[in-house]
């Protein structure tokens, strides 16, 4: 046990290096509410700073890469730029600097400013200029956004006539690979426009497309869950959640704070997980944002990405049913155990990068505790929490025995009646456009080329691995 502690202190202090601690005394934005003009003062400065930087240490080693490393998954070989955040072990996710806890208290905030949580209009601003925006300038996101949220027509006509038992999240990613028919970047393309703007039209896309997701979304709710009745239009007077949530049916203030919430803290995890990194990678080639995140989506609907969330309630209902509502400590953790003895994994515990509580997960459970202390899913939820990670480091296989954003998300949507388990991976995907599109951004602006890593067969690893002894 000290030789984890003395290796988990080593870590911690490494991550004080490499992420200090952000002073709440914020970095505010400029006074302009358009994000447009912002980004084109911060880009130079930035390019200037990545040629510096290269032309400095280019040459310079910055990680080792091992055999295991590439069989596993690439696990931990640094190879992305990612400038909107970064996910360290032990302080988990930091969007630009900024910790969960931090962004709730310094963002602003829905209904005009006297809502409990944060707007992901304030977020987006935030990941894509490094700047904490004011109250006018989140809300002037808020009215863009509803400027550019109508659909073309065929994109409608589309969604309105997929069969049933199309999965919601294949009726998402072809809605808005469809939705490329407006792409300003493909026609810029076409035409010729000049590298150093192709970020000026990938940001138009970005915002275009953002605006329109919830509207698909909400159709597709609406066709498979609510006999296809049709989404209310668009209120200037709402911001991005409100109105998404009113498309679905669900006008409970409690419901828009949480959306709000959801929407913000999935957003955006570093750029190596699935969905970041295949938008990234498709970007690489040129390809519109619409088929880039298209294709992030396609991967988002995996069931160890973004389908876990769904695998953790349908676990959870089956838990229920077999330790009842009247559990003590004592049978959650037999329960949890015998589990674990027969081969079967713990869902929504473990991450392949934290190695503490998931933030995403303890900001859900501070909602749930004030708004809905007594629902007896969530009472199991708690329980769970209280002796799994115990169990686990006990059996000692499990590296994060902490549960992740998935182990608590789906608990609350139940709470507030949202029940189709199927659907959450497409208000996943709503919420990390905000992540992938900021990102994309400012892959154009840096000028990123197409990635294209070098690949060997095994026999030539054995060679390579042979002359390196």
């Amino acid at each position: 046990m000290s030789m984890i502690r003395t290796v988990a202190s080593s870590a911690l202090q490494q991550s004080k290096v490499l992420f200090p601690a952000v002073s709440i005394g914020v970095r505010n934005a400029s006074s302009s509410t358009n994000l447009k003009d912002v980004l084109a003062d911060l880009i130079p400065e930035k390019q200037k700073e990545v040629v510096a930087l290269r032309k400095e240490y280019g040459n310079k080693k910055v990680g080792e890469v091992t055999l295991d490393m590439i069989y596993g998954g690439m696990r931990g070989i640094k190879g992305l730029v990612t400038e909107t955040s970064v996910l360290d072990p032990d302080e988990g996710i930091r969007f630009r600097g900024y910790s969960i806890p931090e962004c709730q208290k310094i963002l602003p905030k829905g209904n005009a400013g006297k809502g409990e949580e944060p707007l992901p209009e304030g977020l987006f601003w935030l990941l894509c200029t490094g700047q904490v925006p004011s109250q006018e300038q989140a809300d002037a996101i808020s009215e863009e956004w509803n400027k550019r949220a109508a659909l073309p027509n065929h994109v409608i006509t589309m969604l309105n006539n997929f069969p049933s038992n199309l999965h919601p999240m294949s009726q998402f990613s072809a809605g808005i690979t469809a939705l490329n028919s407006e792409s300003k970047f493909a026609k810029a393309y076409s035409d010729g426009v000049k590298k150093a703007s192709y970020w000026e039209y990938v940001y138009e896309d970005s915002m275009d497309m953002i605006a329109k997701l919830p509207t698909v979304a909400s159709i597709i709710y609406r066709n498979l869950y609510r006999d296809g009745t049709a989404v209310t239009a668009i209120d200037n007077k709402k911001d991005w959640s409100w109105n998404f949530c009113s498309m679905l049916g669900y006008d409970n203030a409690d419901f828009i704070e949480l959306m709000r919430m959801y929407l913000t803290i999935h957003s955006d995890h570093e750029g190596g997980n699935v969905s970041a990194h295949t938008t990234h990678l498709v970007g690489s080639a040129l390809s519109d944002p619409y088929l880039s995140f298209a294709a992030g989506m396609n991967g988002l609907a995996g069931p160890l990405h973004g389908l876990a969330n769904q695998e953790v309630l349908v676990w959870l209902t089956k838990v229920q049913e077999d330790v009842g509502k009247d559990f003590s400590e004592e049978k959650m953790r037999d329960w949890v155990w015998n589990t674990l003895k027969s081969g079967q994994v713990i869902p929504g515990y473990g991450h392949a990068v934290l190695r503490k509580t998931d933030p995403r997960y303890t900001c859900q459970r501070e909602f749930a505790l004030r708004k809905l202390p007594n629902d007896p899913l969530f009472k199991l939820v708690s329980a769970l929490y209280k002796v799994t990670p115990d169990v686990l480091i006990e059996q000692g296989k499990a590296k994060n025995p902490w549960p992740n954003v998935d182990a608590h998300s789906g608990v609350l949507l139940q709470y507030y009646g949202m029940t189709e388990m199927n659907y959450y991976t497409v208000m996943f995907g709503v919420s990390r456009a905000l992540g992938c599109m900021s990102s994309l951004i400012w892959d154009r602006a840096m000028g990123l080329p197409i990635e294209r890593p070098k690949s060997f067969d095994t026999p030539s690893y054995r060679k390579l691995a042979e002359s390196a002894k």
